[in-house]
C-alpha cells in the first residue's frame, strides 16, 4: 500500500512559526512524538487567541480535545525552527476539527499532519456550548 504523498504549504490557510528546544530531542537525535503534539495544540491555541473571539485560558467557553492523530512523514528536532500551517476541517455546532501540518523550517512538505477535535463547553459545567458567533466566523476563514 502506498502512501499519499505529504501535504505541502498551500493546503493551509494561516502560519505560525514555533522554535525548538534542545530537549525537544529524544535519545535517537530527532523530535519526540509526544512533542509534535505540544506543537499542534500551542499553534491552535496561538490562533485562538490571536483572533480575539474567545477568552483564553479563563474565558466562559472552552475546548476540551475529543480526539487526535498524526501521521509522521518525516523527522523534526532542534535547532530548526517549525512551522505550524493550519486549516479547518468542520465546523460544528459546539465542535471543530482542526487540521495541523507541521514543516521543518522552510522546508515544501509537511513533516507531520495532525488533527484535533475541540468540543467546547460551558467552563463550568463542562456541557457542549453552540461556538461564540465571532468564533465561528473566524474559525469559517480557515476552513479549506
Amino acid at each position: 500500500m502506498s502512501r499519499p504523498a505529504p501535504a505541502t504549504r498551500d493546503a493551509y490557510r494561516v502560519f505560525d512559526r514555533l522554535p525548538t528546544r534542545w530537549r525537544d530531542n529524544d535519545v535517537y537525535g530527532h523530535m519526540n512524538n509526544a512533542v509534535f503534539y505540544e506543537f499542534v495544540d500551542t499553534a491552535v491555541n496561538n490562533w485562538i487567541i490571536a483572533s480575539k473571539t474567545l477568552i483564553i485560558p479563563n474565558g466562559p467557553v472552552i475546548g476540551l480535545v475529543v480526539s487526535s492523530d498524526c501521521k509522521f512523514n518525516a523527522s523534526l528536532g532542534y535547532p530548526d525552527p517549525v512551522d505550524a500551517g493550519i486549516r479547518v476541517a468542520t465546523v460544528g455546532r459546539s465542535s471543530v476539527r482542526y487540521e495541523v501540518g507541521l514543516f521543518r523550517g522552510d522546508a515544501p512538505a509537511a513533516a507531520a499532519e495532525a488533527g484535533f477535535t475541540h468540543v467546547y463547553v460551558d467552563a463550568q459545567s463542562r456541557r457542549p456550548v453552540p461556538l461564540p458567533v465571532e468564533f465561528a466566523t473566524a474559525l469559517r476563514g480557515l476552513a479549506n
